[in-house]
């Protein structure tokens, strides 16, 4: 049966038509606060395992940063947030890697080109002494200045900010060894504001939340009270030096057994398939059948969990049965490009 299907390839255009209700992952447009609940969700929905619980209680304890090796859609990341939602840490400060990523990226952001127009522009009020002149110049400074999700996190606080430093891997060679002094230290320093510090001594500036929150920063220094909860993720595609694994805790997100597989699948969609009402119910056993082949292809594939949960959501809500083909495209081979026949 094709009713399901929206776009029908018929090449006849209509519009009545509505979207039907999105996966509880995929909540666009319905969020009470869309800077927050997906993730919540996330959080929420996490299931850690004993080893995971207890690396995160040590890495609190000592203060450490904790690396996370796994594959894709293991729930590296998923575990920032379940931390955040249960500890009530706020929101998480995301920081992506890339290979052009630096530690400054992270600590904080000059915009030296716009702060140079506004001074350009300034004119000199013929009462004002030179002294005065640099104090008044150097006031507006702030309005330049962000501090990214590391310096951020490193702001002092009563209990740790959480930040998650995502993709370590993929970042250029030098940045694991930058980060160690300020994993060690937990300070810095944002030279533009150091060199104003007797003109200008406190100043606010914006920081990574999405809320825009201001913080004040005096003299140019940056100094935790209390070190954050940092999560590091990595998909194990390169090594790291040992000096930097020494400041790390160090956890292997593992891919999860059945047992475990069905704890996600309850968390994300338990009400789908519990519900006796629901017409569309995935019966015990092909609930059973889905799984064991996911884990059985998963032994020769690259497969994310959330693939499963795609396959499972078009199932339970009646778009496609148990032995569609389209199945077979959800759960495509995450680390084999197809090759064109």
């Amino acid at each position: 049966m094709n009713d399901w299907q929206i776009f029908k390839g018929n090449s006849e255009p209509y519009d009545n038509w509505e979207l039907p209700e999105s996966p509880k992952w995929r909540p666009f447009g319905k969020e009470i606060n869309p800077n927050q609940s997906r993730s919540e969700i996330r959080g929420e929905t996490f299931q850690p395992r004993e080893e995971e619980i207890k690396m995160v209680n040590a890495a609190l304890y000592l203060r450490r940063p904790l690396l996370i090796t796994g594959k894709p859609g293991t729930g590296k990341s998923s575990l920032a947030y379940a931390v955040a939602r249960e500890l009530m840490l706020g929101e998480v400060l995301y920081w992506p890697i890339t290979s052009r990523t630096i530690l400054k990226d992270g600590l904080y952001n000059y915009d030296a080109i716009a702060r140079l127009q506004e001074v350009k522009q300034q004119q000199k009020p013929s009462n004002l002494s030179l002294k005065q002149e640099k104090k008044q110049q150097a006031s507006s400074i702030e309005d330049y200045i962000t501090l990214g999700p590391l310096g951020t996190a490193l702001l002092p606080s009563t209990k740790p900010r959480i930040l998650l430093i995502d993709e370590i891997d993929k970042s250029d060679i030098d940045l694991p060894n930058d980060l160690l002094n300020i994993f060690e230290e937990g300070r810095f320093e944002i030279e533009e504001l150091v060199r104003l510090k007797k003109e200008i001594p406190t100043v606010n500036v914006r920081t990574a939340y999405t809320a825009d929150i201001s913080h004040e920063i005096k003299e140019g220094r940056v100094n935790c009270t209390t070190f954050p909860f940092v999560i590091l993720t990595s998909n194990g595609e390169r090594d790291f030096p040992p000096p930097f694994l020494r400041r790390c805790l160090r956890l292997t997100m593992k891919e999860p057994d059945k047992e475990h597989l069905v704890k996600i699948i309850a968390a994300h969609l338990g009400k789908e398939i519990a519900d006796p009402d629901n017409s569309t119910k995935l019966t015990n056993e092909a609930l059973d059948t889905l799984v064991d082949n996911f884990i059985k292809e998963r032994e020769t594939k690259t497969l994310a969990n959330d693939q499963l949960l795609n396959v499972l959501f078009m199932v339970t809500k009646g778009r496609i049965e148990t032995k569609d083909a389209l199945i077979k495209q959800l759960l495509q081979d995450l680390g084999q490009v197809e090759e064109d026949e």
